[in-house]
């Protein structure tokens, strides 16, 4: 039986400002915004392209979610970006005001930089080498 990982949870602080970010700054789009019962929403925003899981951006509903924003993998990176041309891309989200904690770095594996979302959660942009 076939089967991929389409969306992942990502606990956020407010929906249209983590919308804003993955789709203004980051350039994601926005697959859905759908009201839900008791003032909750639907928000899902993937990168561009065919492959790869979208993200659920969920608001916070407790203290125990709002204390787990920007910590939900304990400080370790725990979302790779991909893209066909690093430069491109690590160029149009400085631009955007993306805050990247390191500079762009060659590894075996391609050219990556560890950038910062707008909740302090940590991503990897990585171009692949060929």
């Amino acid at each position: 039986m076939p089967q991929s990982l389409f969306l992942v949870t990502l606990v956020v602080d407010d929906y249209d400002r983590a919308k804003a970010f993955y789709c203004d700054c980051l350039g994601f789009e926005c697959l859905s915004d759908q009201v839900q019962p008791e003032g909750k929403r639907w928000v899902m925003v993937k990168p561009k392209g065919e492959e790869g899981a979208a993200l659920l951006l969920a608001q916070a509903a407790s203290e125990s979610q709002r204390a787990a924003i920007g910590h939900q993998t304990g400080g370790r990176v725990g979302f790779f970006l991909k893209t066909d041309y690093f430069a491109r891309d690590h160029a149009a989200m400085l631009a955007k005001g993306v805050r990247f904690l390191e500079e762009p770095r060659h590894e075996v594996y391609g050219t990556v930089a560890v950038f910062a979302d707008l909740y302090g959660n940590t991503w990897d942009l990585i171009q692949h080498s060929s």
